[in-house]
């Protein structure tokens, strides 16, 4: 790794940086790039779920990456996913979603910022709360004015959901791509409460973003899966799957590995100097059947949250109006990456 340039005046941030091969508090450390090679960019929330298989993307393609946490205590959580990975870090900073001098502070120098971040209940047991969709909308808020503000290439790919395009009362027979957002009011209404948050906060994101002239990729993911993150699938598939019987009636019940959904965030982000832009539906596969949303309830340990609500659903395959064709061309040159409809 090239060499650190040392910040003329410390940052107050309590940070995390290598110096002699140890951890240091209290300074910052930004590594010198070219305009092509060895491109500094930030992930938020890089140990979360998704957030690490993001980091190890990026490395994995010569980045250099800055990941922020949300608290110091949350660095050995990041050592023990990163393991060897982790001293390949450029740095990691405590930076807090609500603290736009933190945030600014974390994205300084950086090409781009991959916002990950949400507030998941790690107990799995209010799993998101309409209080949760509020910070995460000012989060997005918070996020974009940063990156407008510090980063040193303003670009920002921005993690959505699905959920933020597939709920609502009218059309059901359209389809439903980028294009869709799901209605507050319905949101509300049935306390799918991760859907509004995502919803909103991805709203505000364009809005800043138009506004501070933030170049802005949103993906927007189903379901994330993985067999190597066992303990990761019910803290996400909880809230994900809030009406999930009437998501897989209205054959909206996408999933996608979480290996492929980091692939396509880089692939996007790498794509947005030839005119990337815009929302991407991101999945691999639609459940189209009963005996499948079984099958995923057993593989996450999850019995009854789909096939609970049997009444009503066919045994027949569910058709499904779902479509990832933007993705899908995006990634035409990546056909190991593709998302399958």
């Amino acid at each position: 790794m090239m060499e650190g340039v040392l910040l003329s005046k410390p940052s107050p941030l309590p940070a995390f940086c290598r110096e002699g091969g140890k951890p240091c508090i209290g300074r910052k450390f930004i590594t010198s790039f070219n305009a092509r090679e060895n491109k500094l960019v930030c992930v938020t929330d890089g140990n979360s779920f998704l957030g690490s298989h993001i980091v190890k993307e990026l490395l994995s393609r010569g980045y250099l990456v800055r990941v922020t946490i949300h608290n110091q205590v949350d660095l050995e959580d990041l050592r023990e996913l990163m393991k060897e990975d982790m001293n390949k870090l450029e740095s990691v900073v405590v930076a807090k979603m609500k603290d736009l001098g933190s945030l600014c502070d974390a994205f300084r120098g950086c090409h781009a910022v991959f916002h990950t971040s949400s507030f998941i209940d790690p107990q799995g047991i209010s799993g998101y709360s309409e209080q949760m969709a509020f910070l995460e909308t000012e989060s997005a808020r918070k996020v974009i004015e940063a990156c407008g503000r510090a980063a040193y290439i303003r670009r920002c790919v921005f993690t959505s959901s699905l959920l933020a395009s597939i709920w609502t009362s009218s059309d059901l027979d359209r389809v439903v791509d980028e294009s869709c957002w799901s209605s507050e009011e319905f949101c509300r209404e049935n306390k799918l409460w991760l859907a509004l948050g995502k919803m909103r906060a991805e709203k505000i994101a364009w809005r800043k973003s138009e506004e501070l002239k933030v170049k802005l990729a949103t993906v927007c993911p189903g379901l994330l899966i993985s067999s190597s993150f066992p303990r990761a699938h019910k803290e996400t598939s909880f809230p994900y799957l809030k009406g999930g019987s009437d998501m897989l009636r209205r054959g909206l019940l996408a999933i996608a590995d979480v290996r492929k959904v980091a692939e396509a965030h880089v692939h996007v982000y790498e794509a947005m100097d030839t005119g990337a832009h815009g929302r991407y539906l991101c999945y691999e596969k639609v459940v189209h059947s009963l005996d499948e949303a079984i099958q995923l309830e057993n593989e996450l340990n999850i019995q009854g949250l789909l096939s609970g609500g049997r009444s009503g659903i066919i045994s027949e395959e569910i058709h499904s109006n779902l479509s990832n064709s933007k993705l899908a061309r995006l990634l035409l040159p990546a056909p190991h990456m593709s998302c399958n409809q």
